[in-house]
């Protein structure tokens, strides 16, 4: 009963930085979050989107005997998909935040306020690996918007309110406490993700809403939940509120995607033997073991090195680094700690996009090549980054291996390394040789980390 009182105490307006007390009142009992609520639900929406996919339509689709045998017979059809999913308002001019997921590559978006107003919304920015859009509300009035909360500042234990529309049945809140940080890649597969891990119920229909304190400050966008049956299982992750914060700026600028600094360092986390081989007291920090060529940080890190801050604050995975990078942006120096033969030292670099050099030179073969048709591309760090090739990928990249390469087994994404013993070093040298074959063809070919070579008789 006493813990529930004190949570009580915690919801209520100008007490959040008073002196713990018991309420001394009926009707401060019967408050509970609902000042919170008040204030937090009206900037989180409903949003409906529609995309249309394309079918295969059988014309045994229904036939108990011949369905199984000829499912896939047909033409291709468009179909529209329809998906669930909430946003959250963070200015009054109708930008909204949601999940890629929900309202990526949708054809119309739909937004709809608590008070059940429905706007038409636009994508500005979107970005899959970091499961975040930015959309524009259209021909909105004025609207109620909810403050960005500095989401270092949050603590393990702080009560949260995840607010959304679950399984459609309208806006619902529920609340939790943060039971994690620095979660990276748990809830998406993902391992550049990072995120705020709560126990506050979160369910399908819950992505994109918006994750709040008691002061009704946003701290994250609800994105995922690890679960075995679908639903809420107490494990539930949300999109720090400042990348959140990064990608509203950058939409704002015009970016249509999200662009992240660079590192060109390849690295693990700290495991307890390592610490110990390396003379340090804790396993903490990312050990870098790469350091590209075309990275900014060249001249002050070099494999042995641990990187233990970025920013100021404590980096434990490669992910953590990326976001913390993330968070400061493309131009922006920042500080990095760094330890060196038991050493401590701190470096400023300044962050940078992934370089196109050598140019990237997109190359689409000739009617006169051996594959004709087949976009090629000279791997530079663009390309590693794209493609999340391993950091000192060389050679040219298969963009798009067209009709022809693909009859030749070819894939996009697959790596030249050469052509009939010629090293392939850009693609306008890996053009010409293919325009220059006769008898015989040999590619060697680099896919999934493994090497293979391709034989064709001309």
């Amino acid at each position: 009963m006493f813990r529930l009182l004190c949570l009580v105490l915690l919801a209520l307006p100008g007490l959040l930085h008073a002196e713990t007390r018991v309420p001394v009142s009926q009707a401060e009992i019967q408050l509970g979050f609902a000042p919170v609520v008040q204030q937090a639900a009206p900037a989180v929406v409903n949003i409906y989107a529609s995309r249309v996919v394309a079918t295969r339509a059988s014309p045994f689709r229904g036939d108990p005997f011949f369905e199984r045998f000829f499912n896939d017979l047909g033409a291709t059809r468009p179909r529209v998909q329809n998906s669930l999913g909430s946003g959250v308002i963070l200015s009054a001019d109708g930008i909204v935040v949601s999940n890629y997921h929900v309202v990526g590559e949708a054809t119309d978006i739909r937004v709809v306020l608590n008070d059940r107003r429905e706007y038409a919304a636009r994508v500005l920015l979107g970005d899959e690996e970091a499961d975040l859009a930015v959309l524009q509300i259209e021909n909105a009035p004025e609207l109620p918007a909810l403050d960005l909360r500095d989401s270092d500042t949050v603590q393990v234990g702080e009560l949260v309110l995840a607010i959304g529309n679950p399984f459609g049945v309208g806006q619902t809140v529920s609340s939790g406490i943060v039971s994690g940080l620095a979660r990276s890649g748990t809830a998406t597969g993902n391992a550049r993700g990072y995120f705020i891990q709560t126990d506050a119920p979160i369910n399908p229909g819950n992505s994109g809403g918006a994750l709040v304190d008691v002061n009704g400050h946003l701290i994250g966008i609800n994105t995922a939940i690890l679960s075995r049956s679908g639903g809420s299982n107490g494990i539930g992750f949300a999109i720090p509120s400042g990348l959140v914060a990064q990608f509203v700026a950058q939409a704002r600028g015009g970016r249509t995607l999200f662009e992240r600094p660079w590192a060109g360092l390849g690295g693990q986390p700290v495991t307890p033997d390592m610490a110990e081989g390396l003379g340090i007291a804790r396993p903490d920090g990312v050990l870098i073991s790469e350091v590209h060529p075309s990275s900014s940080f060249i001249r002050d890190i070099r494999p042995g090195d641990v990187i233990t801050h970025v920013g100021g604050q404590p980096v434990n995975s490669p992910a953590e680094v990326v976001y913390r990078m993330s968070l400061a942006g493309i131009g922006a120096k920042t500080s990095i700690t760094r330890l060196r033969d038991g050493a401590e030292h701190q470096i400023e670099v300044e962050l940078i996009a992934a370089p196109n050099s050598p140019l990237r030179t997109q190359i689409v073969t000739g009617d006169d090549a051996v594959i004709p048709q087949m976009l090629l591309s000279t791997i530079n760090p663009l390309v590693i980054e794209q493609y999340r090739l391993p950091l000192m990928s060389r050679g040219v990249i298969v963009d798009d291996p067209g009709p022809y390469g693909a009859r030749a087994g070819l894939r996009a994404g697959d790596i030249l390394k050469s052509v009939n013993g010629q090293d392939a070093t850009d693609s306008g040298s890996v053009a010409r040789a293919l325009e220059q074959v006769s008898g015989t063809l040999v590619l060697e070919v680099q896919r999934d980390g493994r090497r293979m070579a391709l034989r064709f008789r001309i």
